[in-house]
C-alpha cells in the first residue's frame, strides 16, 4: 500500500505543471540571470597593476634611489619610460593614469581624481618623506652613509604574514547561487504543502476521500511526503548539475557532503510546507501565500539579494542565523567550499535535520488530530 500511494502521489505532483514550473524551471531561469549579472563581479573586485609613466630625464638619473623604490613594488606598478611629450599623450589617451616628472623637484601629472591616483600619489609622498628624513640625519650626523642608513630607511621590512582560513579564495558571488539552491530546496513546501492538502477533508473532495479510507494516517504522510521529497531532490539535482557543469560554479570537490546537503535541505523544505498547511485551516492561497513570505524572507536574510545581509544577520542578531533554513543551508555549502574541516558544516546538517524532525512531527500530530463532523 506504501508503494501504491507513493507512485500515485509522484504521479499527481509530475502532473501539477504550474508546481513544476516553479520548483524546476524557475530556480534554473534565476541561476541564469544571476550569472548574466554577476560573471564578471569578481574581476571588477581584483586589482590590477597601475599603468604609470615616469619621464626619462637626466634629473632622473641623478636620482636612482626613486628607481630602485619604484621597482621594489613591481605587483603595484607597471611603469613605461618615456619622455614628457609622449607621457602627456598616453595620459590624455587613457593609456596610463598619472606620469611621474622630476623638473626641480619630484612631480605628479594625472587626468583625473580616483583610487589609482591616490595609491600613486601617496607612494609619492612615502618617498618623499623617507627621503626627508634621511636628509635630515645625515646632516646632522655624516656617518651615518657608512653605517647602512639609506638602505635601513627604505627597507620595508613586512612583519605580517597572510595565513588563509580556508582552502579556497574568499568568494562573495558563490554565495548568491548556494542561497539560490536554499531557495529551491524551500520551494519543496510547495510540494509538501499540496500533500497535506489531499489529506484534508474540508478543502477538496480528494481529501474527504482519504480520511474515510482505512489507511492509518502515518502511513499516508510518509508515502506522501517521500513522494515529495523524490521530486524536489530531482529539480534540486537538476539545479546544480545546471551549476556545475554549465555555469561553472565552485562547490568543492566533495560530490558526497554535497549530495548530503542537497537531501537533507530537501526534506527540510517538504516537512516546513507539510508543517505550514497541516497546522493552518486557511484556504490554498493563504497557505501558498505564507510559503512564498517566508522562503523570500529567509533567503533575503541568508544572502540572495544582497550578499552582505548574512554576515550583518550573524553579527547583530546571530541566534537567527541558526533559526533561519535557507541561512543554514547556504552555509553549509560555503563551509564545504571554503572551510578545510567540517564542523561548520556537520552543525548546519544537524540543525536542519532537527527543523526536519520537528516539522514532520508537528505535521503528523496535526494531521491526526483533526477530525470532521461531516464530509
Amino acid at each position: 500500500m506504501f508503494l501504491h500511494i507513493y507512485m500515485y502521489r509522484l504521479k499527481c505532483i509530475l502532473r501539477d505543471k504550474q508546481n513544476v514550473f516553479w520548483t524546476l524551471m524557475f530556480p534554473i531561469i534565476l541561476a541564469t540571470l544571476f550569472y548574466l549579472a554577476f560573471s564578471n563581479l569578481s574581476n571588477a573586485e581584483s586589482f590590477t597593476e597601475i599603468e604609470v609613466g615616469i619621464v626619462d630625464n637626466e634629473e632622473l638619473r641623478e636620482h636612482p634611489e626613486f628607481t630602485e623604490a619604484v621597482k621594489s613594488v613591481p605587483d603595484l606598478f607597471n611603469v613605461t619610460y618615456t619622455t614628457k611629450e609622449n607621457a602627456e599623450k598616453l595620459l590624455e589617451d587613457g593609456e596610463i593614469e598619472g606620469y611621474i616628472h622630476f623638473d626641480d623637484g619630484l612631480k605628479l601629472f594625472v587626468k583625473e581624481s580616483g583610487i589609482n591616483e591616490t595609491i600613486i600619489k601617496s607612494f609619492l609622498d612615502d618617498f618623499l618623506q623617507t627621503s626627508s628624513t634621511i636628509s635630515t640625519i645625515i646632516s646632522q650626523n655624516p656617518a651615518a652613509v657608512q653605517n647602512g642608513l639609506p638602505d635601513s630607511v627604505f627597507d620595508r621590512t613586512d612583519y605580517l604574514k597572510a595565513v588563509p582560513s580556508g582552502k579556497a579564495e574568499p568568494n562573495t558571488v558563490v554565495n548568491y547561487f548556494y542561497s539560490l539552491i536554499a531557495m529551491a530546496c524551500l520551494y519543496g513546501s510547495f510540494s509538501g504543502l499540496k500533500e497535506v492538502l489531499a489529506m484534508q477533508g474540508n478543502l477538496s473532495y480528494q481529501g474527504a476521500r482519504v480520511n474515510m479510507a482505512p489507511i492509518h494516517k502515518a502511513k499516508i504522510i510518509i508515502a506522501s511526503m517521500s513522494a515529495a521529497v523524490s521530486f524536489q531532490l530531482i529539480a534540486v539535482t537538476a539545479l546544480l548539475v545546471y551549476l556545475i557543469a554549465v555555469l561553472r560554479v565552485d562547490f568543492g570537490n566533495q560530490v558526497g557532503y554535497i549530495a548530503l546537503t542537497s537531501i537533507v535541505s530537501t526534506i527540510t523544505g517538504v516537512t516546513f510546507g507539510t508543517f505550514i498547511s497541516s497546522v493552518n485551516r486557511q484556504s490554498e492561497g493563504v497557505k501558498i501565500g505564507i510559503l512564498i513570505g517566508s522562503s523570500m524572507i529567509m533567503t533575503f536574510l541568508s544572502g540572495m539579494m544582497y550578499d552582505k545581509m548574512k554576515y550583518i544577520v550573524h553579527t547583530k542578531v546571530p541566534v537567527l542565523s541558526y533559526l533561519n533554513p535557507a541561512n543554514l543551508i547556504t552555509d553549509s555549502f560555503y563551509a564545504l567550499y571554503y572551510f578545510d574541516t567540517h564542523a561548520r558544516f556537520f552543525t548546519n546538517i544537524a540543525l536542519l535535520c532537527g527543523y526536519s524532525v520537528l516539522f514532520g512531527t508537528l505535521t503528523y500530530l496535526a494531521v491526526r488530530r483533526q477530525r470532521y463532523a461531516s464530509i
